[in-house]
């Protein structure tokens, strides 16, 4: 059974995404950018501390993450992402629709149809 999760993703003006396979905990980038596609494979290949929010803004505890162990670890290091790497996530931005429109251009040809 097939569990992927895909998010949207920005480098600059250029348009991607990245699939998370839950079950082989494997990530796919599909950027049309060696550096920003290499940057964010780095980040979410490795293990990294993240100091997590609880029940306040104040109440923190630092965690250990590795971002393929699982669904929710790999949600956490994408809040990180953007500062990283410059590669922003795109929480709302239907992964369907970057499909089709890669670079900023074409999106602007398709807002003017």
């Amino acid at each position: 059974m097939e569990n992927i999760f895909s998010v949207a993703i920005t480098y600059k003006d250029i348009f991607g995404w990245i699939d998370y396979d839950a079950v082989a905990k494997k990530i796919s980038i599909v950027l049309d950018s060696v550096e920003g596609k290499q940057a964010a494979e780095k980040f979410l290949t490795e293990e990294h501390e993240i100091r997590i929010p609880h029940e306040t803004l104040l109440d923190f505890t630092t965690e250990i993450i590795h971002p393929l162990a699982d669904i929710e670890s790999f949600k956490t290091a994408l809040t990180r992402l953007w500062e990283n790497t410059q590669v922003h996530v795109d929480w709302s931005r239907p992964v369907e629709y970057v499909r089709q429109h890669r670079r900023l251009e074409d999106t602007k040809k398709y807002n003017e149809k």
